[in-house]
């Protein structure tokens, strides 16, 4: 019997829950803290994702084989490094590691280091205020300005002005709208292109690449409205030579992250995202996130050939071997429910129905969710759950997709009615 941590609460942790119950039977899975999809095939224990000590002592109390770290507020809390300390394998990084996400301006300079194709940029503080200004002008105000620390993926102001970045700029430095994370801002070229991510298991040393996905940030169709953790997403990433595209993310920016951070003393492992454009120069690195993707992880593990916990538990004993994972030749479209006021001020506590009505080997991954005194289904936070189809092709997978998201219902619910349909080069 092997036992399995998993740190989070939320789609991305469910999907991990699944797919490790899915390739093995002696499995023994604890979520912490879980939502109501992972009650199902897990036991739930309501330990906050910041408490490393919690969590190291939770591990050791039940004897745990593995801890798989979730979101990226457990990672930059060290999370790794507690349980570490106590000899527990962990699939997930040290909070030296997972700086490569919690402050964009540590993975420029990494960029550079390693010599990783990104944009043009500029990190500063209030003290450096007329240079940013300055790049933002010599920019056109092209630009993308981004909160340096973790702002649950909300951090980022995509730009077409300069009076439209100087309020951005404003907006984390003087108005302290994302706290502590938006003291330290990154200012970068505002790149054309198609994004696309791709994720990848590491060893520290070695990276095995899952397939690449493309998500949907903005809140509302055609890529309006406020941007979010992700309203859905598609894998493999649509109109790209997989293969190709994979291979090349893997020498000019995967393995260039993982040999710097190694070089450093902060050897990377876990999962590795990374954020690309892929512009008519050629690939180009936009950010890493040191977690798996979410709504990515759900759209890929479905594709993943093999056990995906096997995969995991040779990456934390650094015994994974390199290139790029088995897939099945097949796509997944997944569509997220989001609740009504999302993501500035999402409504909870509204039951949850037709979770029961969906069609054989159609995925539902909760994510904001809990269960009521009467065992049933509520809201809970602001991406409520994902349904996720596949097909032979985007077009099959997203019809299913949509026809089974329609079933679900809850007070407010709305989702994007344009995941995975054709898309058009960013401008």
């Amino acid at each position: 019997m092997t036992r399995l941590l998993i740190v989070g609460g939320g789609g991305r942790e469910h999907a991990l829950a699944w797919a490790c119950a899915r390739d093995r039977d002696d499995v023994e899975l604890i979520c912490a803290p879980g939502n109501a999809g992972t009650d199902a095939i897990a036991t739930n224990v309501p330990v906050e994702v910041t408490d490393a000590a919690a969590l190291a002592r939770l591990a050791r109390e039940r004897s745990v084989d593995l801890v798989v770290i979730g979101p990226d507020a457990a990672a930059a809390a060290g999370v790794a490094d507690a349980c570490a300390e106590s000899g527990i394998a962990v699939f997930g990084p040290t909070a030296a590691a997972a700086r490569i996400e919690s402050s964009k301006s540590f993975a420029k300079q990494v960029m550079a280091r390693a010599g990783i194709p990104t944009a043009r940029w500029l990190a500063g503080t209030r003290e450096d205020r007329a240079a940013l200004e300055g790049f933002i002008a010599e920019l056109g105000g092209r630009c993308v300005v981004k909160a340096d620390g973790l702002a649950l993926g909300k951090g980022v102001t995509v730009c077409d002005a300069v009076l439209a970045a100087l309020d951005a700029l404003a907006a984390c430095l003087d108005g302290e709208r994302f706290g502590a994370a938006g003291r330290t801002v990154v200012v970068e070229e505002r790149l054309r292109g198609n994004e696309v991510s791709v994720l990848a298991l590491c060893d520290g040393e070695r990276l095995l690449a899952l397939p690449s996905a493309r998500d949907y940030k903005r809140s509302r169709d055609g890529d309006m409205g406020e941007n979010t953790g992700g309203m859905g997403a598609v894998a493999p990433a649509p109109d790209t030579d997989e293969q190709r595209m994979v291979s090349e993310t893997i020498a000019s920016v995967l393995q260039p992250c993982v040999d710097a951070l190694r070089a450093q003393g902060a050897p990377f492992r876990g999962c590795l995202y990374a954020g690309l454009m892929l512009t008519a120069d050629g690939i180009r690195a936009l950010e890493f996130n040191a977690r798996f993707g979410d709504p990515e992880a759900q759209v890929t593990l479905p594709l993943v050939e093999g056990p995906v916990l096997e995969l995991m538990l040779a990456a934390s004993h650094g015994e994974l071997t390199a290139g790029i994972a088995r897939r099945h030749a097949a796509c997944t479209v997944g569509v997220v429910a989001a609740a009504s006021g999302y993501p500035a001020a999402p409504r909870t506590g509204d039951r949850v129905t037709g979770l029961g009505a969906l069609d054989p080997g159609v995925l539902c991954f909760h994510a904001g969710t809990r269960r009521g005194s009467s065992g049933e289904v509520l809201t809970s936070g602001g991406r409520v759950l994902s349904v996720v189809a596949r097909g032979e092709d985007v077009e099959s997978a997203r019809a299913l997709a949509y026809a089974n998201i329609s079933r679900i219902h809850f007070e407010g619910m709305r989702f994007r009615h344009d995941i995975g349909a054709p898309q058009k080069v960013a401008a």
